[in-house]
């Protein structure tokens, strides 16, 4: 009786906790935002890097302007390009449009968010806070998982309790 009692107790709590504690991605209107990340910073970083995936499950495209962050000067879409053998990155002043159907990630040497002047180290095992803006989902806060300095993507086990739906 007792091998029976403890999963059907642990998975009545799991239900009493609602999908909010064991979801990985959050939403934002007709948005999904997917494994939002970044990198450990050294102690005088002027920048730092966010990295994310966003699908469009609606029927109109809607356009990621960037966004804000407690710890952070701001937070800006960017764009990594290599050019005649010259890594250039640019400022991308008009977002990044996400068509109905699409998904966009955002990703080391490609489009990425960037913390400007952030206010304190990025250490790996923390989550960052910040606030993602689109022009017609609105606002959305979400937190970056801070991942080693060489991490080229989010972390397999990566720890996603408390993420959630936002209304």
């Amino acid at each position: 009786m007792k091998r029976l009692f403890t999963p059907v107790l642990m998975f009545t709590l799991s239900l009493a906790a609602g999908p909010a504690a064991f979801a990985h991605d959050y939403s934002a209107g007709d948005l999904q935002i997917d494994h939002p990340w970044s990198r450990a910073t050294p102690m005088v970083a002027p920048v730092a890097g966010g990295y994310l995936k966003i699908t469009n499950t609606g029927a109109e495209s809607d356009t990621f302007l960037g966004g804000s962050s407690p710890i952070a000067t701001a937070v800006e879409v960017h764009e990594s390009t290599l050019q005649d053998g010259v890594a250039r990155m640019r400022l991308l002043t008009a977002g990044v449009t996400i068509k109905p159907g699409e998904t966009v990630e955002l990703a080391p040497g490609a489009t990425h968010l960037m913390f400007i002047k952030p206010t304190k180290v990025f250490k790996e095992g923390e989550k960052v806070e910040a606030t993602l803006r689109f022009e017609k989902a609105g606002e959305i806060k979400v937190e970056f998982a801070v991942q080693g300095m060489g991490a080229k993507q989010p972390a397999e086990n990566e720890d996603h309790q408390g993420h959630g739906a936002t209304p």
